[in-house]
């Protein structure tokens, strides 16, 4: 080939990145893949990302509890993706409509700036949590359409079960009360002096209670003896209803309780347990169906790990 022809096409392959050793720019070689899954391939450093994602902030951890930590995540992983190709097969999505109501149905459950703390915490942006969650929604109404359409429950598996756990249905005396927890004594007798001036309990709470249910007024909803720490348990269920009671010392601090209602024990019949007995057989069926079907699903998937990747302790 003549030199000038020759020197042509080394520039015109230099230009379009195919000829070796044209650019000064090492050459960076392709990592090989950590997880292969249908041809979908997911390296190390993508593993790395998720994987720190999925742990608390400044969660230690020795070597082989990462170890083993990074391998039960593997297979997480692994089965997420086989669902998410599943849910791309079947054409299963979501409007951008379906994931907002999702999303701020999740934001109440954290008051005050601490959802803004989780994503902190996790290291995540509102964008990469609400993609998160949009995942999670697929993988929901996939499992809801292919796997879970197929359950169901009869009267008479209902009935078989309340008579084989006739005793599991009986309901014990129970109380629904309100706390609100300050932090010492004197603070306590102040607001417990705001109370008996008959302030509403559950706008005290939310202003002065350091406890957790503070935003719904210290609501601890119905619960029975044994449910809370002693400390509750001594005081509500002698206290007459709609009586205030005096401060109560925990480890946790200085309580006021209200009592808002009580129900007295009771021995349910098989109409009034039906509903939570149909629920607890519709949740075991439900797992059962999606063990066997996700295990078809790996069963059928092309699967491949690089193991000497963490054997050679490569993952940190």
């Amino acid at each position: 080939m003549h030199r000038t022809h020759l020197r042509i096409l080394t520039l015109l392959l230099c230009l379009f990145g195919l000829a070796a050793g044209c650019s000064s720019e090492p050459v960076v070689e392709a990592l090989p893949a950590l997880i292969v899954i249908n041809e979908q391939e997911i390296t190390k450093a993508d593993f790395l990302v998720e994987f720190e994602q999925s742990l608390q902030k400044d969660q230690q951890l020795s070597g082989i509890e990462r170890e083993e930590l990074q391998r039960s995540f593997l297979v997480q992983l692994i089965d997420r993706e086989l669902i998410h190709g599943e849910a791309r097969r079947l054409n299963i999505a979501l409007t951008d409509a379906d994931v907002e109501v999702a999303l701020q149905g999740y934001r109440q459950d954290y008051p005050g700036s601490s959802f803004e703390e989780m994503l902190a915490e996790r290291g995540l942006t509102l964008k990469a949590w609400r993609e998160e969650l949009k995942e999670s929604l697929i993988m929901e109404k996939l499992l809801e359409q292919a796997v879970y359409s197929m359950v169901s429950v009869s009267d008479e598996e209902v009935a078989a079960y309340f008579k084989a756990n006739r005793d599991q249905f009986d309901r014990p005396e129970q109380v629904r009360a309100r706390q609100l927890v300050v932090a010492d004594e004197a603070e306590g007798q102040e607001v417990l002096g705001m109370l008996r001036q008959e302030r509403s309990f559950a706008e005290v709470a939310a202003e002065y209670s350091l406890s957790p249910d503070a935003e719904q007024g210290g609501d601890l909803g119905f619960f029975g003896r044994g449910e809370m720490p002693p400390e509750f348990d001594a005081i509500v269920f002698d206290l007459p209803v709609k009586r205030l009671s005096d401060l109560v010392k925990s480890e946790y601090g200085y309580h006021i309780f209200l009592v808002e209602e009580k129900r007295k024990a009771k021995r349910r019949n098989k109409k009034e347990a039906s509903e939570e007995i149909r629920a607890i057989l519709e949740g075991r069926k439900k797992e059962e169906v999606y063990l066997a079907w996700l295990q078809d699903m790996r069963a059928r998937a092309v699967i491949s790990v690089d193991w000497a990747q963490l054997e050679k302790n490569e993952i940190k």
